[in-house]
């Protein structure tokens, strides 16, 4: 590689699902790497020429559209989600089976970082929660999740450096749905103290330096907990969240109530609760949180979200 032209000797960096916290890493990447990015639209190609980056058309739940993958990266940012509830399908991850497949035809990356979710762990009553947990999904979509980091750790097995980065609740006041801002302004209850569960997050710039470090700096089928500092439960989030945007507090319900009246969805999140550790977070990877809590995250929001009594 030293004999190589700088151009050829550069890292090549692929991202699999390059959405809102794709493009944060991306920034991050541009200039120092050549970054590509697999989309499955050719409309998005302008888009994301104009930030920099190499797009490569592909879809992950077609495998004959992602042979041109096979031996392009050095290194791999996998951030595509499974796919939804399929017959057949509901509790494996075709698409991270599809890339990992492709990835293997040719020369391997050096390192691939896939970004999970900490809903691996189930509920937890409340519990500190260290990667080295065992994992118990209650949800399909959690289920799949670990589908997808076995086939992760597999590749690992051949020679790619892995890691998987759990990740909680993303926010940020310039991410789309990135802020309770929604929520608050329906009116949508919580739970009364005593039901209440642990909610964890990470603001979506701290979670793309994380996923960056963990391309270079991810120990070998190493899995992080990218969560803040922040031990708050989620009523108590929602209404602090509320005081900072001068909204009105959200109305707080018995957890019998809610489960005749709220959607499913947003029941399962509400009978989940965890406290991450997040040491290896910072001793691994050595990433400083730029917000420590989603407090500090949202400060932001008071100057730049008009007020709703």
């Amino acid at each position: 590689m030293g004999a190589l032209p700088a151009r050829f000797r550069k890292e090549r960096v692929l991202i699999i699902g390059c959405g809102d916290v794709g493009q944060r890493a991306a920034k991050q990447l541009v200039g120092r790497t050549r970054v590509l990015a697999l989309t499955s639209s050719p409309e998005r190609a302008p888009l994301l020429r104009a930030q920099g980056l190499t797009p490569v058309l592909g879809n992950l739940d077609s495998p004959e559209t992602l042979q041109r993958l096979s031996g392009w990266a050095t290194r791999v940012l996998h951030l595509a989600p499974p796919p939804s509830d399929r017959v057949g399908e509901w509790s494996t991850d075709s698409r991270s089976l599809n890339l990992v497949r492709a990835l293997k035809k040719r020369s391997l990356p050096t390192s691939l970082v896939y970004g999970s979710t900490t809903g691996v762990y189930g509920d937890c009553k409340g519990d500190w929660v260290s990667e080295s947990r065992p994992t118990q999904p209650h949800t399909p979509r959690a289920i799949r999740r670990v589908d997808a980091e076995k086939v992760i750790r597999f590749l690992g097995r051949s020679g790619v450096r892995s890691s998987i980065l759990r990740i909680p609740g993303i926010y940020a006041p310039d991410r789309p749905n990135g802020t309770p801002r929604e929520r608050l302004m329906k009116g949508t209850p919580v739970l009364l103290r005593k039901d209440d569960v642990y909610t964890n997050h990470i603001h979506a710039d701290d979670l793309a330096r994380a996923c960056v470090a963990a391309l270079w700096r991810g120990k070998p089928q190493r899995v992080f907990n990218v969560s803040d500092d922040t031990q708050l439960k989620m009523g108590d989030y929602f209404d602090k969240a509320a005081d900072i945007m001068g909204m009105k507090r959200p109305p707080r319900v018995a957890r019998s109530q809610a489960q005749e009246t709220l959607p499913l969805m947003l029941l399962s999140f509400m009978s989940e609760s965890r406290r991450l550790e997040n040491n290896r977070l910072k001793k691994e990877l050595k990433i400083r949180l730029r917000y420590p809590t989603i407090l500090q995250g949202l400060e932001s929001l008071a100057s730049s979200t008009p007020s709703k009594n």
